[in-house]
């Protein structure tokens, strides 16, 4: 099934599903694997092949697999090799580079671009215009709001590349930096265009520039809302634990 199915090319070494729309003006290569009820928009291009495809006669296009019940919108260009969970949805104008793993449910913001070799874990939140360099490693249900950039490299130009690592549940907000190789445990809050160029303990809420610790995340109270982290006990939207409460959730999970 496809929208008008004007000027779209499909290699004949693709694998389609059931179900799957594809709108005009979009290119799909070889070696693409569309699962079932997948939406891909106008003008996108799924499984464009890496570098050596201009000078290696014997290229072969890396596997890129896009998720069952996944939404890809209009110009989003995804290199081969990156393999999508279920029920990811991008945002308009995307770019990733080769070699991405993003989990399920996850949601990738317009104009994000994504450097390469990056794993991205299950039901996060990239939020618009994020920049992710390449080798870093994201958790679950991790929120990246707006400008947030994510770097590798501590001495520019070279070849030691550190990636950043963001563990489970944490909060990183808009126009915040994390340098090369910095750690950030499990819900922490990093607040809005902080620079991060140290590793940070589990629980911990910091901002400035150089980030520095602000409290304990869990001693963090506002005025006629009460104790506001874990985040998880008070929203739910799209996660989970919806309609059911994240302390019920967790039961059920270790049941």
């Amino acid at each position: 099934m496809m929208f008008n199915n004007q000027n779209v090319r499909i290699s004949q070494k693709a694998t389609i599903g059931k179900n799957v729309r594809i709108g005009d003006n979009t290119v799909i290569f070889d070696n693409v694997v569309i699962e079932d009820n997948v939406t891909i928009a106008h003008n996108c291009i799924i499984g464009e092949p890496l570098n050596e495809y201009y000078s290696d006669p014997d290229y072969e296009n890396p596997v890129t697999i896009i998720g069952a019940n996944s939404l890809i919108r209009s110009h989003a260009i995804l290199y081969a090799g990156n393999i999508f969970g279920k029920h990811v949805s991008t945002g308009h104008r995307i770019t990733l580079r080769e070699n991405n793993t993003i989990g399920d449910h996850t949601v990738i913001g317009t104009g994000t671009d994504i450097q390469g070799n990056v794993i991205i874990g299950n039901y996060c939140r990239i939020y618009s215009s994020v920049a992710m360099a390449p080798f870093s490693k994201i958790g679950d249900y991790v929120f990246i709001f707006a400008f947030v950039v994510l770097t590798n490299d501590p001495y520019p130009p070279s070849e030691d590349l550190k990636g950043c690592t963001i563990s489970d549940y944490t909060q990183v907000a808009a126009h915040s930096t994390i340098l090369p190789g910095v750690k950030v445990g499990s819900n922490c809050l990093i607040g809005a265009n902080s620079v991060v160029n140290h590793h940070i303990d589990d629980y911990s809420f910091v901002m400035g520039n150089p980030a520095k610790l602000i409290m304990d995340i869990r001693k963090y109270v506002m005025l006629g809302k009460g104790r506001l982290y874990p985040w998880m006990y008070r929203f739910s939207r799209g996660m989970p634990w919806e309609n059911i409460g994240y302390e019920n959730w967790m039961n059920k999970k270790s049941e």
